[in-house]
């Protein structure tokens, strides 16, 4: 609903190295500087190559991404969110934690993993590209059209 479309926005997973920072910049496609997004780990991950090149091919660059966990987070920025989006239930469960501190929503997206795919690099692509398609059509349900809410 994009009537209540938050002002900062986090999307968080295990390792901030695949779904978080694809939904990061999803995100920041589609509302660019209207809404401030970040992402974090649970623990902090190497970024996944795989994740780049599904990126780059919908135009979207990844690859300067950091990942980082959300003691990092804090101590770089504070974790001043409205929301926290949580991809993985190690990450769940650490925004949970948070909300006996801070006043956060926390929404739960169960979101695969796709690192542990078997198969060709073609069916390890096809994998990636099933978790960022999905996505971005519940970043589009959720949060509407681009252009569209309370800018």
């Amino acid at each position: 609903m994009a009537s209540s479309r938050p002002q900062a926005v986090l999307f968080s997973c295990g390792y901030n190295a695949v779904r978080s920072p694809m939904a990061e910049g999803l995100f920041k496609q589609l509302y660019g500087k209207t809404v401030y997004v970040q992402s974090a780990g649970v623990q902090k991950g190497e970024l996944d190559p795989f994740a780049v090149a599904v990126m780059d091919e919908i135009g979207i660059d990844i690859s300067r991404h950091k990942p980082i966990d959300f003691e990092e987070l804090e101590d770089l920025e504070g974790l001043n969110f409205d929301l926290i989006v949580t991809l993985s239930p190690p990450a769940h469960h650490k925004a949970l934690d948070l909300t006996r501190t801070a006043a956060v929503n926390v929404e739960y997206w169960p979101t695969v993993d796709p690192t542990g795919i078997e198969g060709s690099r073609e069916q390890k692509l096809d994998a990636y590209r099933a978790v960022r398609d999905q996505l971005m059509a519940q970043i589009r349900k959720r949060f509407g059209a681009a252009g569209q809410g309370n800018e």
